[in-house]
C-alpha cells in the first residue's frame, strides 16, 4: 500500500538538502565611541564640533523656546555589524545601554526619578505641584525629524530647523517619544502641551544617592525599556535602516545665563581624543533574523515534517538540527523535534 505519509517525507528531505534554514543569529554591538553627536540647541555655533552639550529646560511659563531647550543627540551606524533590510519583525531587540560621561563638577543634583509636568509649571498655575525631590532627570529618547529631513539623511551638521530659532518646536531633529495611544511625537514641549512622556531610560549613577551633587567624569548609564513594545518598534526600524540615533533631554531648572546644569562629553573634546574621558558608549544585544523555537527548523511556526526532513537529512552532521547542540544530529535530536510536534 502507498504511504503518502513516506512519499511526502522523501519529497522534504529532498527540498531540505537542497538548500540552509536560517534561525536568528544573536549579535552584541559595542561601541565605546559614537559616529555621530550633538549639542542640539538653537545658538550652537558648531553644530557637530563642540567639546560637550548639555541638557536643560526653558523657564517656566516661557513661551519662546521649547520646554526641553537643551538637547543632546549621539547616534551609531550599525550595518557593518547588523545586517540591514529584514523589516521590523527581523530584529529582536534583548537589550540596550547607553552611557555618557558627566563633564562638569558638582554643579546639578542626582534624581533618578521621573518628574511630572505639573513640577515645571508656573507657581501660580493651578495645576502646579512642587517637586517632591531635588533636581530633575536626564532622560534618553529616541530622535524623530521634521520638514525636509529623516533619519536616513540628517547629519550633525545638519541646520538646528526653519523659522526663528526662538520659536518651539522648530527643530528639524528632536526628542522622540510615544504618547498613550503609542503615536510617535516630538516630547520637547511636554510641559506646554501638559503630560508627562516615559521617556526610553532615566539616567542612573552608580552609587550615588538622589539629591546629591554629581562630581565629574561620573559615567551616567541609561538602560533601555526594551519592554516597551513602541520602544522596541523605534529600535528595530532604526536598526533596519543601519542607523540609530538617541536624544538625551533634561528639564533642568536654569536660570537666565546661568550655568547649573548637566554637560557631557562629546567625541570632539580634547580629553577623550586623549583617552582620558569617554563620549557616549552603546552595548545592545540583538537576535538577527527570523526568531523561533530550537526544534522548528524552517521557522514557520509549527514543528511538523518539513522539520523532520531537515532534521533527517542531516543525521550524523551538525548544524541548526542539532536542536540540543551536543555535536551531532542524533536520536536526541529526534526525540525533542516529536516530543514538540504541532498536532
Amino acid at each position: 500500500m502507498r504511504r503518502p505519509f513516506l512519499s511526502s517525507y522523501l519529497t522534504l528531505v529532498t527540498l531540505a538538502c537542497s538548500g540552509s534554514i536560517a534561525h536568528a543569529e544573536q549579535v552584541l554591538f559595542v561601541r565605546s565611541g559614537p559616529d555621530l553627536d550633538r549639542w542640539n540647541y538653537p545658538f550652537n555655533s558648531s553644530p557637530g564640533m563642540r567639546p560637550t552639550a548639555s541638557t536643560f529646560g526653558n523657564e517656566a511659563g516661557a513661551t519662546m523656546f521649547d520646554n526641553r531647550d537643551g538637547q543632546m543627540i549621539v547616534g551609531w551606524n550599525t550595518s557593518s555589524e547588523i545586517p540591514t533590510g529584514l523589516g521590523v519583525d527581523g530584529y529582536t531587540i534583548d537589550g540596550c545601554i547607553i552611557e555618557l560621561m558627566v563633564a562638569n563638577d558638582f554643579v546639578f543634583s542626582y534624581d533618578s526619578t521621573v518628574d511630572p509636568f505639573t513640577a515645571f509649571l508656573l507657581a501660580s498655575d493651578a495645576e502646579y505641584v512642587a517637586d517632591e525631590d531635588v533636581g530633575q532627570p536626564i532622560e534618553l529618547y529616541g530622535t524623530g525629524f521634521r520638514g525636509a529631513f529623516s533619519l536616513a539623511n540628517w547629519q550633525e551638521t545638519s541646520p538646528y530647523g526653519a523659522g526663528s530659532a526662538l520659536d518651539p518646536s522648530v527643530r528639524n531633529a528632536f526628542a522622540l517619544g510615544f504618547n498613550a495611544k503609542g503615536i510617535a511625537v516630538d516630547v520637547s514641549n511636554s510641559v506646554r502641551q501638559r503630560w508627562t512622556p516615559t521617556p526610553f531610560s532615566v539616567g542612573s549613577i552608580n552609587k550615588l544617592p538622589d539629591g546629591e551633587l554629581v562630581p565629574m567624569n561620573t559615567t551616567m548609564r541609561f538602560v533601555v525599556d526594551v519592554q516597551s513594545p513602541s520602544v522596541k518598534q523605534y529600535l528595530a526600524q532604526s536598526l533596519d535602516q543601519g542607523r540609530l540615533l538617541f536624544s538625551v533631554t533634561s528639564l533642568t531648572k536654569t536660570v537666565q545665563q546661568g550655568s547649573n546644569f548637566p554637560s557631557f562629553y562629546c567625541r570632539e573634546n580634547p580629553l577623550v581624543e586623549f583617552n582620558l574621558a569617554n563620549a557616549a558608549r552603546i552595548e545592545l544585544r540583538v537576535s538577527v533574523g527570523q526568531s523561533c523555537a530550537q526544534v522548528d527548523l524552517d521557522c514557520n511556526g509549527v514543528v511538523d515534517a518539513a522539520d523532520l526532513a531537515t532534521l533527517l537529512s542531516a543525521w550524523g552532521g551538525g548544524g541548526s538540527a542539532d536542536v540540543n547542540n551536543d555535536g551531532v544530529v542524533d536520536a536526541a535530536d529526534l526525540s525533542m523535534l516529536l516530543n514538540a510536534w504541532t498536532n
